[in-house]
């Protein structure tokens, strides 16, 4: 299963969800925006490295934590070096090793947002409740549509669950998923200044049920897509 974590507008949470859905998918996370990477840089070669092909992608896998990394470059001249057309098929390498791939989306509508959608199996789309967050949301969620990438789960994130209660029901008929609130609480926002997914940090935390949540939700959705068992995580490790 293959997982891009999406939702147009910067700062929504999608670094945050991804991380967190690592953990709970115990899924390879890969920081795919070339341009401006967000998660950890790990300590040897990274995606730009596997997108020029000078490395195989399990090789510049890295261990942050309890979290299973492909960390992506920060700089302009390997991100000019990166082919995307064989992010695909490294998505696919990645998935026959771990089983389970969580892709961390640029911000925008960019060139290389569609092809790792379309080279993903569901999407997650991330939002805040603000106006210009959920315009990109949708735009983003045009954008899976057109691909025939389908949406397996919706995060409101940063929200308050008097406040946004209705906001999250209405999101998610209009996306024809269930909407997943993520609360605004110092524990995540501790635990991501730590790279240390919620669970590890505070397991009472409301955020770490929400991720849950989101994890067993798109587990259902890829069994329900694909006609067979999701194969769980590191099924094919060793």
């Amino acid at each position: 299963m293959i997982v891009a974590v999406a939702g147009g507008k910067g700062g929504v949470g999608k670094t945050t969800t991804s991380w967190n859905l690592g953990r709970e998918l115990d899924a390879i996370v890969v920081d795919a925006d070339l341009a401006t990477a967000d998660l950890p840089p790990g300590t040897g070669p990274d995606l730009h490295d596997v997108l020029a092909g000078r490395v195989d992608p399990v090789d510049a896998v890295d261990e942050i934590g309890p979290v299973t990394l492909l960390p992506c470059g920060r700089t302009l001249s390997g991100a000019r070096a990166s082919t995307l057309e064989s992010f695909g098929p490294v998505l696919e390498r990645l998935e026959r090793t771990w089983g389970c791939v969580v892709v961390d989306c640029p911000a925008g509508l960019a060139r290389d947002v569609g092809v790792q959608l379309h080279s993903a199996d569901l999407v997650v789309l991330v939002t805040t409740p603000g106006r210009p967050a959920l315009v990109d949301a949708f735009r983003t969620y045009g954008l899976t549509e057109a691909l025939e990438t389908p949406v397996g789960a919706a995060v409101l994130n940063v929200a308050d669950r008097d406040r946004h209660a209705e906001l999250a029901d209405r999101l998610g008929r209009a996306l024809g998923v269930e909407t997943t609130l993520v609360e605004r609480q110092d524990a995540l926002a501790e635990a991501q200044s730590r790279w240390t997914p919620v669970r590890d940090h505070d397991p009472d935390a409301q955020a770490l049920e929400a991720f849950e949540s989101v994890a067993s939700r798109l587990e259902r959705s890829w069994r329900r897509l694909s006609g067979r068992q999701f194969r769980g995580p590191n099924a094919m490790k060793g």
